[in-house]
């Protein structure tokens, strides 16, 4: 469940007890029509009651009705973020970002404001679907995440939200992948190099990208771009030495005779780095 915003976290006060007694024993069986005479308090109290009874759907509407009954009250503006809390419990994300984008809209400066972008953020991060799938929503997760850190970069919002972007990113680098290696595997070179790439340019800090630079020496190998190939190995030498992609596609050049024998490969793949990426041949 997610975490209540900061200045929800308190006790439920006596009065409020008492008056959701009150109000039950007076609503009780009706609609939510019999609540137009309760006061905000005891609406308040209703709602809470329900969200710690499991019923968060009913829990976000009650909040709802504070609004529309006192919109001017103290208790109308956490009525709001509480009604976006309580509808993301309830699974109805849409709801949730409803709620939430008001409260922004009404209170962007609010200290619960971090709080709300977070949740619509997570509205579309706990909806994302497997690689196989369209990744839109995905999309849609890193734009809202990436409002989270530029908007409010102090909140403990934030710093949650750049891990989920990371796990978004590669997220978003494996759909690519997965289309690459499909490419790849039915011979279509140019198409998976496409793929490749944009790994490796658009994706470079995931844990895709060291296989992404291997895939390109495989494509390029088998389109006889050797040069190409080379400056793959090169960029995965230089930035994935250890890594096991590197030791498949050293075995790779090694099998083409693309490499000398006489010296260090790691010395003639840093030359092609500083050559060929970096511009350097002197």
């Amino acid at each position: 469940m997610l975490t209540q915003p900061p200045s929800i976290l308190r006790p439920i006060r006596l009065a409020l007890i008492l008056g959701l007694a009150a109000t039950l024993a007076a609503c009780g069986g009706k609609d939510k029509e019999t609540l137009d005479d309760v006061p905000p308090g005891d609406i308040f109290a209703l709602g809470e009651a329900q969200l710690n009874d499991g019923k968060a759907f009913q829990a976000a509407q009650t909040f709802n009705e504070i609004e529309r009954l006192y919109p001017f009250s103290q208790l109308a503006k956490r009525a709001i973020i509480m009604s976006a809390y309580s509808s993301y419990n309830a699974n109805d994300f849409s709801g949730a970002r409803s709620s939430a984008r008001r409260y922004l809209d009404l209170y962007p400066s609010d200290d619960d404001a971090p709080y709300a972008q977070h949740l619509i953020a997570l509205t579309y991060y706990d909806n994302i679907v497997d690689v196989g799938r369209d990744q839109g929503t995905t999309e849609q997760a890193l734009t809202a995440l990436r409002q989270v850190v530029n908007r409010y970069p102090e909140s403990d919002y934030a710093r949650d939200a750049q891990l989920k972007i990371d796990l978004t990113l590669d997220h978003l680098a494996g759909k690519e992948m997965e289309i690459g290696r499909y490419y790849l595997k039915r011979g279509h070179y140019l198409a998976a190099i496409n793929r490749f790439r944009v790994v490796v340019e658009k994706y470079q800090t995931t844990s895709q990208t060291p296989e992404a630079l291997h895939r390109l020496v495989e494509a390029n190998l088998s389109l006889g771009l050797e040069r190409e190939a080379l400056a793959s190995a090169a960029v995965l030498g230089h930035n994935h030495p250890g890594s096991t992609w590197y030791a498949n596609s050293y075995a790779l050049l090694t099998g083409r005779n693309l490499l000398p024998d006489d010296e260090d490969h790691g010395g003639f793949f840093k030359r092609v780095y500083r050559r060929v990426i970096l511009g350097e041949w002197l």
